[in-house]
């Protein structure tokens, strides 16, 4: 079976008016200088949801709906707990819910097994996931800051589970989706202007992207970046479609959204030079933001890929020995 993971024309409306909202309001130098201060910038927060758009990317519409708007944040490097108002979504009811989708109240989530929790310096309530399972939660003591490379609010704070939430099942795939699509669009922008520079810098009186060593690693980062972009819209169509695959989908699209756009990052320096790498340069700032993006827990993701193919590996091998036998 073969799928369409074109936006339709409403996705497509979406994607370009979050474009068109980061272009005027979320240009490089502000997600750039929130960075820099290590804080969630409130106002540009409470703006993005006022315009509705955290709406569309939570239980108002679908998961490619969110796709549509968390592939355009991620180009702009948009600073805040995206996934996490996006899993608070779908778990909250009434006024928790609705306080979280217009930006009045932050969303943190903690995992099993882990102190630092990111957002946890500014959020207004939290939630604990262990082994697919979504956890209302609290602060037992005060909340230590963490300096982070991505310039983000986390800290360590120890937190006591409550009461499960009646999530839907397969619920934590979308907070997976998520994460994967703000790390291959961002990963996709550093291509995008490592590619623009390579082809205007010049070297021995040529273009830099002329030569071979500057050209292919960005051809092959885009490649890469494109498969996981494909990766990351099926995975949100089949959770739009309650399939039993939309679990492993999405932490497959997760974990080759993170190896590709940290592949982007490494290449988009090697490409910009010293440049690349000063935070007041045109791409820094995005980079610290995947590799932030990449360094959040894997959570169950990785466990489910493993687990997945593992038990494929066994049916095979169940099957190839029943085969083999006279």
């Amino acid at each position: 079976m073969s799928l369409d993971l074109d936006f339709d024309d409403g996705q497509q409306a979406i994607a370009d008016a979050v474009n068109q909202f980061c272009r005027e309001r979320c240009p490089p130098e502000v997600a750039r200088e929130a960075r820099a201060r290590g804080a969630l910038p409130l106002e540009l927060w409470r703006e993005l949801a006022a315009t509705g758009f955290l709406a569309a990317a939570a239980d108002d519409g679908g998961a490619l709906e969110a796709v549509a708007v968390l592939e355009a944040l991620g180009r702009a490097a948009f600073p805040g707990p995206l996934p996490e108002t996006l899993l608070a979504s779908r778990v909250l009811l009434d006024d928790e819910r609705a306080a979280v989708v217009e930006g009045r109240a932050i969303a943190a989530v903690g995992h099993a097994g882990s102190t630092l929790v990111p957002w946890a310096p500014v959020a207004d309530l939290f939630l604990w996931v262990e082994r697919g399972r979504v956890f209302r939660a609290r602060a037992t003591g005060s909340v230590e800051p963490v300096e982070t490379l991505g310039g983000e609010p986390w800290g360590r704070v120890a937190l006591e589970r409550g009461e499960e939430l009646g999530a839907e099942p397969g619920v934590l795939a979308l907070f997976d989706v998520a994460l994967a699509a703000l790390m291959a669009a961002a990963g996709g922008q550093l291509v995008e202007d490592a590619v623009e520079h390579a082809r205007t810098r010049t070297q021995f009186g040529r273009p830099i992207g002329e030569f071979q060593a500057v050209a292919h690693p960005l051809a092959d980062c885009h490649m890469h970046l494109a498969a996981s972009r494909t990766l990351v819209r099926a995975a949100a169509w089949h959770f739009d479609e309650d399939s039993a695959e939309a679990g492993v989908r999405a932490s497959a699209a997760r974990l080759s959204a993170r190896a590709a756009s940290l592949e982007a990052a490494h290449v988009a320096h090697q490409t910009f030079g010293a440049l690349g790498i000063t935070l007041e340069g045109p791409v820094f700032h995005v980079s610290r933001f995947v590799r932030q993006l990449a360094s959040r827990s894997l959570g169950d993701a990785g466990e489910t890929v493993l687990a997945h193919f593992s038990s494929a590996s066994r049916s095979e091998r169940a099957e190839a020995q029943k085969g083999a036998q006279p």
